[in-house]
C-alpha cells in the first residue's frame, strides 16, 4: 500500500526513498486518502530550516555544504527545493537538483524539487503536509530552500523552526528595498562569499539594521560565509543550534502552530469556493451600472 508508512520509514533507515517519493507525489497532489494518511502522522521535532534570499546569493550551495557537515556527524538531512514552474509543463525546473548533485544519491539524503505552480509566497501549498511527513520518517534536519523572489518569499517564516536569509555583499540595493520582510522573518543572516570586496563593510550594515528593528528577545544572528570553500560554516551550524535551542518554549511553538492550522483550514476554505456558480452571479450582478464589489463577496462568505 502507498501510504503504509511502517514501509516508508523503514525504506528511509535504509537509503530507499522510492516509497518516500511517491508518497510525497500523493501529498502534493492531493490523491484520494492523503487526508487520512497525514492524520495519522505521529512527527518528531526534527527542524524545519528555511533557507531563502535573492537569486544568485548561493543558497544551493550553502545547502550542499551543510548537508555535507551533518551527513559527516551521521545525520539524516531532506532537502524540499522549491523552483519556479516551468512554463511549458508546470514542473520543477530542477536547477537546485543539477547544484546538489553531489548528494542526489546519498542514502543519508532525500533532495526533492518542487514547482512552485504559482503559489505565492515562495513555497509550493502543499508544504506544510511534506514537511510534516519528512518529521514522521526519521529525518534530522528538513531544509526548505524557496525561489528566491523577495518580499513575497515571508511565508516561509510562517512554516520553519528557524529562517535563515542568505545574502551577497552586492546586495546593498536589495537589502533596501526587502528591509521591513527581512526584519520580520530572519532568525538568522548569512552573507555569502564574503571572500569578496566589502563583505566586512556589508555584514556590519545588516548588523546595524538588526539592532534598529528586532523587537523579540532572539535578535538575529550575522554571520559570514564562503560557501565553495567551506568556511564559516561550522559557525552557521553552531547559530542554527543556539536558535533550536532558544525556540524550545511552550510560547513559539504555539505561535508557529497557529500560523500552520491557520494556513491549512483557509486552503480547505478555498477548496468550497466554485468559481463556475460566482462567475454566472458576478455576469449577472455587472449589469447594475453601480455593481458594488463588497456587497457582491459578501454573498458568498461563510457558505
Amino acid at each position: 500500500m502507498l501510504f503504509d508508512l511502517k514501509n516508508i520509514t523503514s525504506g528511509v533507515a535504509k537509503g530507499d526513498f522510492l516509497l518516500l517519493a511517491k508518497a510525497l507525489t500523493s501529498v502534493e497532489n492531493k490523491k484520494e486518502g492523503v487526508i487520512t494518511f497525514l492524520e495519522s502522522l505521529a512527527p518528531s521535532n526534527a527542524p524545519i530550516i528555511g533557507i531563502t534570499g535573492p537569486p544568485g546569493a548561493g543558497k544551493s550551495t550553502l545547502i550542499a555544504t551543510l548537508i555535507g557537515a551533518w551527513v559527516d556527524n551521521g545525520k539524516k538531512v531532506a532537502v524540499l527545493s522549491v523552483d519556479p514552474s516551468s512554463p511549458f509543463h508546470q514542473g520543477a525546473i530542477l536547477g537546485d537538483r543539477i547544484r546538489m548533485k553531489d548528494w542526489y544519491l546519498n542514502p543519508n539524503v532525500f533532495i526533492r524539487s518542487l514547482a512552485s505552480r504559482g503559489h505565492l509566497g515562495g513555497l509550493n501549498s502543499s508544504m506544510i503536509e511534506m514537511t510534516t511527513l519528512l518529521q514522521a520518517v526519521g529525518f534530522d534536519y528538513i531544509l526548505v530552500e524557496t525561489v528566491g523572489v523577495g518580499q513575497s518569499e515571508v511565508e516561509v517564516a510562517a512554516l520553519a523552526d528557524t529562517t535563515i536569509v542568505v545574502l551577497v555583499p552586492e546586495a546593498g540595493d536589495e537589502v533596501q528595498m526587502m528591509k521591513a520582510g527581512l526584519m520580520e522573518i530572519a532568525d538568522l543572516f548569512v552573507v555569502n562569499k564574503a571572500d569578496r570586496p566589502d563583505a566586512a563593510t556589508f555584514a556590519n550594515h545588516i548588523q546595524k539594521m538588526v539592532m534598529d528593528n528586532h523587537t523579540s528577545h532572539w535578535s538575529p544572528v550575522v554571520l559570514k560565509t564562503v560557501a565553495t570553500q567551506n568556511i564559516g560554516i561550522t559557525e552557521l551550524i553552531n547559530a542554527i543550534h543556539t536558535h533550536q535551542e532558544n525556540i524550545q518554549n511552550v510560547q513559539r511553538k504555539k505561535k508557529l502552530m497557529l500560523n500552520k492550522a491557520i494556513q491549512l483550514i483557509m486552503a480547505d476554505k478555498i477548496k468550497s469556493i466554485d468559481e463556475r456558480i460566482i462567475e454566472e452571479k458576478l455576469t449577472i450582478a455587472l449589469a447594475n451600472p453601480h455593481f458594488n464589489i463588497f456587497e457582491f463577496a459578501k454573498q458568498f462568505f461563510n457558505t
